[in-house]
């Protein structure tokens, strides 16, 4: 089965490209959302990140301190890289499981800011909007200062980078229409598959 990627910085509106696909019936794995879940309540898990972090990266309820892991790991690209070496491969053999029970789709995606070439994906769209308008998305959907939103912003590809992994892009960016981009590309998609 035919698997697309759908990947591009914060704000760009991944989720919403996303949501259009599987309105057209396609299935979408949201790997943001998945990550959360494991952290939560996969216990190799949550040993191997309270054994890099220390307990207190969970509150008692289990619960995961996002807040607290973010202050540990911001600055300190190191712990952050491990940090990642736990949730990513995950991650990875989360969305392997799930692209088995999928049935009777052409293809099927997965959505998530942290991809490449070497992603497992047939496929990657690249989801592209201003700077500015993705600062503002942001702004509006979290709360967030513009220095830490510039800081996640320079901490992610570059949109050239983005690009030069990409299949496809989608401007995303309030002049171009992304609804008939998407259908253009799911049209493609389903040739291929």
């Amino acid at each position: 089965m035919l698997k697309v990627g759908i990947t591009g910085g914060i704000g760009t509106g991944k989720s919403t490209i996303a949501r259009v696909f599987s309105a057209l019936g396609i299935p979408v794995y949201e790997a943001d959302y998945r990550a959360k879940v494991l952290i939560e309540n996969d216990v190799s898990i949550v040993k191997k990140i309270k054994d890099l972090l220390g307990k207190d990266a969970y509150f008692k309820n289990g619960q995961y301190n996002k807040a607290l892991v973010a202050q540990k790991v911001f600055g300190k690209p190191d712990l952050l890289i491990e940090l990642n070496g736990i949730v990513h491969p995950a991650t990875l053999k989360d969305f392997e499981d799930w692209a088995l029970t999928q049935k009777n789709t052409p293809y099927l995606t997965k959505e998530a800011a942290i991809m490449g070439k070497n992603s497992g994906l047939d496929k990657i769209i690249v989801v592209s909007s201003p700077i500015e308008l993705r600062i503002r998305r942001i702004q509006q959907r979290d709360n967030r200062t513009i220095d830490q939103i510039e800081k996640i912003i320079k901490n992610q590809k570059t949109e050239e980078q983005f690009l030069a992994i990409s299949d496809f892009e989608i401007k995303n960016d309030e002049q171009d229409f992304v609804i008939p981009q998407i259908v253009k590309i799911d049209q493609i998609l389903r040739n291929l598959a």
